[in-house]
């Protein structure tokens, strides 16, 4: 009888089987490393959405305050104006001192700030609705928006324009009491920017009542504001100060009506 011989067959089936389970596993790393990747992708983009969302709301609440009165620190600020001691009147200087003595008495209990009511001089030394008379300069962000209307000079004129804000300042007190400092630094990464065009006068239905019994609703006169924002993520590294090659750029826009 003849002897088969399978000398060696393990040894050959044991390393094609070695190799199916490497390439296999193999297969197995590269996906998980991809759906990692991925979800850590669409985070980063989910919290730039939030900072731009953050960015429009700073800005609607930068309006706001400037109409009803910003928050000033009474000994530094200097919006506020003293009375021109050449042509001002006795009754001009008395109420400069009494409107002083009033935004101190507040300051001192609100954390040394007080909020600037002054209707005598115009925006922007006073309250009031802000006009437009910032040029708005060439960043990624404003440039991320192609329906701004440029005037014979080429330029945008705006109401406000604060670039470059660090969210991670904005979280800093709370991370820093938990000691999370490697969270800080990558929150630092997300920068915010804004600002905003005052496009005119408009009418608006708001809240209220007329002569007519089924009336609950009014006509107002209001202020328009085009406001802008975007949320920003640099690369790992960037200095705080730079503000080009982001890694997201996330730009949201809105529409103000100041009622006046």
């Amino acid at each position: 009888m003849k002897k088969n011989n399978q000398e060696g067959f393990t040894l050959i089936l044991s390393l094609v089987l070695l190799l199916v389970m490497s390439l296999m596993g193999g297969s197995l790393i590269v996906i998980s490393s991809g759906d990692h990747q991925s979800n850590n992708t669409s985070d980063e983009y989910q919290q730039t959405f939030y900072v731009a969302e953050h960015a429009l709301v700073e800005a609607e609440k930068y309006i706001i305050n400037e109409m009803i009165g910003p928050w000033i620190n009474p000994g530094e600020s200097t919006r506020v104006q003293p009375p021109n001691p050449e042509t001002a009147t006795t009754q001009e200087e008395e109420a400069h001192v009494d409107y002083m003595e009033a935004l101190n008495a507040e300051a001192t209990l609100n954390g040394g700030f007080a909020r600037h009511t002054d209707t005598l001089h115009p925006w922007p030394v006073g309250r009031g609705t802000p006009v437009n008379v910032v040029t708005l300069p060439d960043t990624p962000c404003t440039n991320s928006f192609r329906n701004l209307v440029r005037n014979d000079a080429g330029n945008v004129m705006v109401s406000v324009h604060q670039p470059n804000l660090n969210f991670g300042n904005v979280i800093a007190p709370i991370l820093l009491s938990e000691g999370a400092l490697e969270e800080l630094q990558h929150m630092q990464r997300y920068r915010w920017e804004f600002f905003a065009i005052n496009v005119g006068r408009k009418q608006f239905t708001g809240g209220g009542s007329s002569i007519k019994k089924t009336t609950t609703n009014v006509q107002k006169q209001g202020t328009v504001y085009k406001v802008y924002g975007c949320g920003i993520l640099m690369p790992k590294g960037s200095a705080l100060d730079a503000v080009n090659n982001p890694d997201i750029l996330i730009p949201l826009e809105t529409l103000v009506i100041l009622s006046t």
